[in-house]
């Protein structure tokens, strides 16, 4: 793969082309990261202030995993947010017990100003022969179906959801399918819009390229072996997709929960977190709108092997909202870069216990924060961009 070469804003890497930067493994830098940023201070990293709510808490009372089925209980996770028609949307998963078992479906709410949220309610139906009154119900079996949030998309004006159905025994099923559902304001329900792209499961809603097509990652239902794929395309129809490997990404590391973002100009830096457990995340890019990438390179940015979700600002900023800490998904953190290859600031946002699943989106003058806590509540944070500009990095000692 040819990467044309092209001066970024300086960064404390002297990272200076392209070229360069498909190479280097420096994803974060500056003279508080220790050379080894595994041994980053975590707890200690300078705190922003927010604002905080739970939108949704499933937690039972017993720690009993095998109950966590029809009597109560069970999994938040998956969260996703947009803001369309002078409202907040949020969905994520719903399930009986442990995350992703027989019976799950997706659910949404509504909010004025991120703060505040309706009452949550379905977005899709009962998946098929695996309600509550199913004998396989909050089991993990192929003889089950389940539902997946997969976030909102924002087509051309009109506000589309995104959820995945597969039978529950692992990841994946062979029946696996992507489906988008459009929202009834008469109702104030959801309705399935039809099939996306078959044996896919995306990790965010797609974004638009500078060709006007499309693009989201995809994972099909043997992708351990197959690797990571993007679909490009969308435009036509809802289901008009081509899909195109990331080679190497089973091949250099168990590549799971890719991210991406569109940088300067216009190459797409893609990330990934590694499930063979480096405690890295490893990075590719593409100068051809997603149709070929590099060879996905280890970086030094620490990872907890968890999703992770990235961000162009609209003042052309980078912002990135992970669990870095190898150690276990605690704290939740944001960091920010410049030109969308080096991050140099990394701030503390929650911790003290197990956060995962981060979907971050700007609006107004703040940014808004979904994640999972325990895999038991999908809960927000807002945080101004004024606050986050306030706050400097502590050199180390």
């Amino acid at each position: 793969m040819i990467i044309r070469p092209l001066l970024f804003i300086a960064t404390l890497t002297a990272v200076s082309t392209l070229t360069e930067a498909a190479d280097s493994p420096i994803m974060l830098s500056g003279p508080w990261v220790p050379e080894n940023t595994h041994d980053i201070d975590f707890a200690a990293l300078p705190r922003v202030p927010g604002e905080h709510v739970v939108i949704s808490d499933v937690r039972a009372k017993t720690n009993d995993p095998t109950k966590l089925d029809k009597k109560g209980g069970g999994v938040n996770q998956h969260n996703y947010l947009a803001h369309h028609d002078g409202q907040f949307w949020a969905m994520w998963s719903d399930g009986p017990g442990i995350e992703d078992r027989v019976g799950q479906r997706v659910k949404f709410a509504t909010s004025p100003d991120g703060l505040k949220w309706s009452e949550p309610k379905f977005m899709t139906p009962v998946p098929p022969n695996s309600g509550p009154d199913s004998p396989h119900y909050a089991t993990r079996t192929a003889k089950g179906m389940r539902w997946i949030s997969r976030g909102f998309w924002n087509r051309d004006g009109e506000l589309l959801a995104l959820a995945s159905l597969d039978e529950a025994a692992g990841f994946f099923g062979e029946s696996l399918e992507l489906r988008a559902f459009r929202f009834d304001k008469a109702a104030g329900e959801w309705r399935d819009a039809g099939l996306v792209f078959k044996n896919a499961i995306n990790n965010f809603p797609p974004i638009k390229l500078r060709t006007g097509d499309w693009m989201m990652s995809r994972r099909a239902y043997d992708y351990k072996t197959t690797g990571v794929h993007f679909l490009v395309g969308g435009v036509k129809s809802l289901g008009d997709w081509q899909s195109y490997p990331v080679l190497g990404s089973a091949a250099e590391l168990k590549a799971e929960e890719p991210d991406w973002w569109i940088l300067p100009d216009n190459t797409l830096a893609a990330v990934f977190r590694d499930n063979r457990r480096s405690g890295f995340l490893y990075r590719a890019f593409s100068t051809d709108d997603g149709r070929t990438w590099s060879k996905p390179v280890k970086t030094n940015f620490p990872d907890a092997t968890s999703k992770i979700n990235g961000l162009r600002l609209r003042d052309g900023r980078y912002v990135l909202v992970s669990n870095p800490n190898p150690k276990k998904r605690d704290p939740l953190t944001l960091s920010i870069s410049d030109d969308g290859l080096v991050f140099t600031k990394m701030l503390y946002l929650v911790g003290g216990r197990h956060i995962d699943y981060p979907h971050v989106i700007e609006h107004g003058d703040s940014l808004f924060i979904a994640f999972a806590g325990g895999k038991q509540t999908v809960e927000v944070l807002k945080v101004k961009l004024s606050d986050i500009d306030a706050v400097r990095m502590q050199l180390t000692k």
